[in-house]
């Protein structure tokens, strides 16, 4: 079923949806000024988007969804040296939206820098993601050849955080 609201369009039925979850997920959109935001629960996959100010909304096992693109890095202010062309094999993704830190509070040691040996499991970042932090932790071991997200600055999904080779 398919309903047209104030520009939004949602895929199942509104009074399935909490519409209260979408207009903090577009909250979100406007504060960080992303482009889309993708939130699932459970079987419940809800997408906000910027542009056609479209929210799609559908129940279906994540299984069966398609898998966004990943998005382009931003261009990081002196962060890391220019990244080989293995970056998208060795690229560790953002799994959310969420504003990324690269130090567990501000002032602290960042948890990695360009260069440094880490083990897998070891903590790379926190991405804040509806005010809770989450940990990103390295996916393998091996070092870090660069850093491609700013500190404090928002991620989007899919977009590639930091080299480990």
């Amino acid at each position: 079923m398919s309903a047209q609201t104030e520009g939004i369009e949602m895929s199942i039925k509104k009074s399935a949806v909490d519409q209260q979850l979408i207009r903090d997920l577009a909250g979100i959109l406007n504060d960080t000024n992303l482009t889309e935001i993708e939130v699932e629960l459970g079987d419940l996959k809800v997408r906000v988007s910027r542009g056609g100010a479209a929210v799609h909304a559908f129940a279906a096992p994540a299984a069966y969804a398609p898998a966004p693109a990943p998005a382009a890095p931003t261009a990081p202010a002196a962060v890391a040296p220019a990244a080989s062309a293995d970056t998208s094999r060795n690229a560790v993704l953002s799994p959310m939206v969420g504003t990324a830190y690269s130090a567990p509070s501000p002032g602290a040691k960042t948890f990695v820098e360009v260069g440094q040996q880490v083990k897998e499991g070891q903590t790379l970042l926190i991405i804040e993601a509806m005010k809770t932090m989450n940990q990103i932790p390295a996916p393998r071991s091996g070092t870090v050849t660069a850093i491609l997200f700013e500190d404090a600055q928002p991620v989007e999904f899919g977009e590639p955080l930091v080299v480990i080779e």
